[in-house]
């Protein structure tokens, strides 16, 4: 029997110095080989180009993100328009405009097979473009995606949905500076990546994703490596400075719509991240009355979320991957081990299936929460909501998490 696919990545790093972030992507190398079990031995599969393998970056890369966004980027996401051409006396098209879970728009550059030397500049003209867009604008803009696409559903109802939220009136989308940026090619320029960094040192979110082809015969293989920032680098969270004083610079110059919701969210994240889980580690304060993990099980549909509104706070565990019949099958899944769940996290959940729910036709979502009474909006109460919330979010992570990787 032979497993194909497997990476090992060599690594060589150069010296870093605190006044220049000079990162040697360039010298990152990738091999991809080929596991024989019964010789035990590898052989090196051939590293490819798009272009001599016949694929175009419109027609292929292009898509491949399109249609799998949350497998590629690990994290859930939500596309509303490729090929984006609605700026105002401009002509020039953003490849793929996409949606997170925190009401972030995603502007995605993709690349064949090299970044060419204007792509930062490009992608930067771009968001700035989209810093303007209201949440009407990114409706229509959604609205026109789906039916160029002959997608019979609501623009307004995918984004209630997707962002967890119960009308279009409490979407918060776009708020600020919170635009994000990737970047998708086969190989990236020095000087781009200079740029990149350069960029991300003043707080400017961007990810670099290295996408490279492989052949073995007749059959072909793709890596996707996020390779700026790389997820294991201490270094870069140095660089990066410290995130409650980001999430303090955000609150003051974005999100000035709710500065209590924002003040709560805050010293929320400064407890919980103290704690021994990291769901949260890499997760702003928003103005919105739910806080979602941005965690490796979001490739699953299934994310923890925080909740507050003016009379109560919850934990829950939110079921979404996009396709009803989907959702309740690893809700039931779940619910099928209620007892022992509900043993480990030590009270009783409350279970809520789609198909119990008044408005059933209309949404596709499941969730598994845990409640208390309490007003975020009285600083008095913060100390009692921000424990409970924390003690039972790792209380329901623990529950939750062994039963995840049979999904």
């Amino acid at each position: 029997m032979k497993i194909k696919g497997y990476i090992v990545e060599i690594e060589f790093t150069g010296m870093l110095s605190n006044s220049c972030y000079n990162l040697a992507i360039n010298q990152r190398l990738f091999y991809m080989f080929k596991i024989n079990r019964e010789k035990n031995n590898i052989s090196k599969m051939s590293q490819k180009t798009f272009s001599e393998l016949g694929f175009r970056e419109r027609d292929h890369l292009q898509e491949w993100i399109i249609n799998q966004p949350n497998e590629v980027f690990g994290e859930e996401l939500l596309i509303l328009q490729k090929e984006f051409a609605g700026f105002a006396e401009t002509k020039e098209r953003l490849d793929i405009l996409a949606i997170d879970k925190q009401g972030c728009l995603i502007i995605i550059e993709n690349k064949l097979d090299d970044s060419g030397k204007d792509v930062a500049w490009q992608a930067i003209k771009y968001t700035s473009y989209c810093s303007s867009l209201t949440k009407e604008n990114i409706k229509q803009i959604f609205q026109d995606y789906l039916d160029k696409n002959h997608i019979s559903e609501n623009a307004e109802q995918k984004l209630v949905e997707f962002l967890n939220e119960t009308s279009f009136e409490d979407l918060e989308i776009n708020i600020g500076s919170s635009q994000r940026i990737f970047f998708v090619a086969a190989n990236f320029k020095k000087e781009v990546t200079s740029a990149i960094l350069w960029l991300i040192n003043y707080e400017i979110e961007i990810q670099c994703f290295k996408v490279t082809p492989y052949s073995d015969g007749d059959e072909l293989f793709l890596s996707f490596d996020q390779i700026i920032p790389t997820k294991d680098s201490e270094d870069y969270r140095i660089f990066m400075a410290d995130k409650i004083k980001e999430e303090k610079l955000i609150k003051k110059e974005n999100l000035k719509s709710n500065p209590i919701l924002i003040d709560f969210w805050d010293y929320l994240l400064i407890k919980f991240n103290d704690t021994e889980s990291d769901l949260y580690k890499n997760v702003r304060a928003r103005p919105r009355r739910y806080l979602g993990s941005r965690k490796k099980f979001k490739k699953s549909g299934i994310g923890f979320n925080f909740a507050v509104t003016k009379s109560n706070a919850r934990v829950e565990v939110y079921i979404d991957t996009g396709i009803k019949e989907k959702n309740i099958e690893i809700f039931n899944h779940f619910y099928s081990n209620k007892n022992s769940i509900e043993q480990k996290f030590g009270n009783t959940l409350t279970w809520n299936n789609v198909l119990e729910r008044k408005n059933a036709l209309e949404t596709r979502y499941c969730s598994i929460r845990y409640e208390t009474n309490g007003n975020y909006q009285s600083e008095n109460n913060w100390d009692q909501m921000t424990d409970f919330l924390s003690q039972n979010m790792i209380k329901l992570e623990k529950s939750i998490t062994p039963f995840i990787s049979s999904v």
